[in-house]
């Protein structure tokens, strides 16, 4: 709705898997780092959700990984890509705006654990 449709080739949306429901935060990866001026001015501060929320959008940059690259590398063995795990949980990969495989994990994955409080 905001334009960025084929604008971005990673997304994932942390999920609690006990409860069901986003954490509250996600990853995008732009194709293009000239989008992301636009990409921020359009979401940041935005409030207009499909369910109710107070929740306001903050767009930030992320210090940890940058790039398609690198977080196919970050997840393609994380526990998060288990079989187990449903697949609306797992982070995603597109090109042209549609969803694409992602790259088959280079080590036997470990089911996701329980967090210790």
């Amino acid at each position: 709705k905001k334009g960025f449709a084929r604008a971005y080739d990673f997304v994932y949306l942390p999920i609690d898997f006990d409860r069901g429901c986003g954490l509250g935060y996600a990853f995008v990866n732009l194709v293009d780092a000239a989008l992301v001026p636009a990409f921020r001015d359009a979401l940041d501060g935005y409030t207009s959700w499909s369910v109710r929320s107070s929740k306001v959008c903050q767009v930030s940059w992320s210090d940890r990984d940058q790039g398609l690259r690198a977080n196919v590398r970050r997840y393609r063995n994380s526990p998060v890509m288990h079989p187990s795990v449903p697949d609306a949980y797992k982070p995603c990969l597109y090109s042209g705006g549609e969803r694409v495989p992602f790259p088959v994990a280079k080590k036997q994955l470990r089911p996701p654990g329980k967090r210790k409080a």
